[in-house]
This record gives structure tokens, C-alpha cells and sequence, in this order.
């Protein structure tokens, strides 16, 4: 006997194929029909969950939004010392990428009628929070000598958050999460280890 998912269930599968079909195809060219067909739902049954695509991927956006500030929450644990929280800042986030892919592709799509405009606004708010998180970390770590004092402390989370952009735009090209975040937990460590503290540089 077929087992009838809840509402909160069928949610959260409509949610996550409209997820996929936005890395697949790019969030502007996903329609009602696809997210309703890799759901093996009909059309009317979609609607009794979303009203429109736009309650969808709003609802999406929340949940993108939800996801970087839980890794922003969780990676700053009580005694957690600064270089390890923002590793950890760091390595969450590509952990969210790697799970959910289309997070790129709704930073950066282009919708001439506006759309998704709000939607795209609510994503980079959230990143720039990101960024501040790691500001903060930073800031924490050079009082704590943890990082080296020569470098400014917008230079440093800049460099790191240019291994996120790298390894994102690869995802972009190759599409090919699989190493995202082995090879990001490397190529951080590598950066982290030019900053950290050395007497000369104080």
C-alpha cells in the first residue's frame, strides 16, 4: 500500500527538486511542470503546497538563508579557539554548497524581469553576514595572535573568501561537487597557514 507523505514531507521534496532542477538548468529556466514531473506530482497537486514558482523559490530562499546562518551559529562555539572557528566558518559553508549546489546559481542569475530580484538580495545579505562572521574571527584571531599583524584584517578574510569563490566558480564550470570540500579544507589550510602569527611580523 502506498504510504501518503505528509504536507510538511511533500514540501520538502518540492523544495529540494526545485534545488536541483536550479543547479541543473539555472533557477529562470525552471518551470512549474519540471519541479511537478520530478516530483511525480500533477500540477494541481503542486499548487495545494505552493501557490506559484514564486512562493517556491521564496521558500527555497529561506531555506538557503536558514542553512548559512545555522553554519554561521554553529561554527562559533563556546572556547572554540579563533583559527578553528574560522576554519570551520570556512569548511561549513562549503559543506552547504557541496549539499546544495544551486546556492551559486542563485547569486548569480540574471533575471531581466526581476523576478527573483528579491530573492537574489536575500541570498547575498546572508553571504555578506557570512563575511562579517569571518571579519569577526579574524579580528579575534590577530587579538589572540593567532594571525599575523601585517596583514589587514579585510585583506585576509578577502584571500579566504577567495577560495570559496575559486572553488565555487569550478563547481560553475565542471559541474562537479564531488572535491568541493576536500579540496577546500586543503587549499584553506594552505592559505590559513601564510597568516598565522610569526614574532617578525608583529
Amino acid at each position: 500500500m502506498r504510504v501518503r507523505k505528509s504536507a510538511e514531507n511533500r514540501k520538502a521534496e518540492i523544495l529540494q527538486a526545485a534545488l536541483a532542477l536550479a543547479y541543473e538548468v539555472g533557477p529562470n529556466q525552471v518551470s512549474t511542470t519540471m519541479i511537478s514531473d520530478r516530483c511525480g506530482l500533477t500540477q494541481p497537486a503542486l499548487y495545494k503546497h505552493f501557490r506559484n514558482k514564486g512562493e517556491i523559490w521564496q521558500a527555497a530562499t529561506n531555506h538557503l538563508c536558514d542553512r548559512i546562518a545555522k553554519n554561521i551559529a554553529t561554527a562559533k562555539q563556546p572556547d572554540t579557539p579563533p583559527k578553528d572557528h574560522l576554519r570551520q566558518l570556512i569548511l561549513g559553508h562549503l559543506q552547504l554548497v557541496q549539499d546544495t549546489p544551486a546556492l551559486p546559481a542563485f547569486m548569480v542569475a540574471h533575471d531581466p524581469k526581476g523576478a527573483q530580484g528579491f530573492e537574489r538580495s536575500q541570498v547575498q545579505t546572508s553571504m555578506s553576514d557570512f563575511f562579517q562572521a569571518m571579519i569577526g574571527a579574524i579580528e579575534d584571531g590577530r587579538r589572540a595572535r593567532c594571525f599575523r599583524a601585517d596583514i589587514g584584517t579585510h585583506d585576509i578574510a578577502t584571500l579566504l573568501f577567495g577560495v570559496i569563490q575559486s572553488l565555487v566558480l569550478r563547481l560553475l564550470v565542471t559541474r562537479d561537487s564531488s572535491k568541493l570540500l576536500s579540496d577546500g579544507a586543503r587549499l584553506v589550510d594552505l592559505q590559513m597557514s601564510v597568516f598565522e602569527w610569526r614574532e617578525e611580523n608583529k
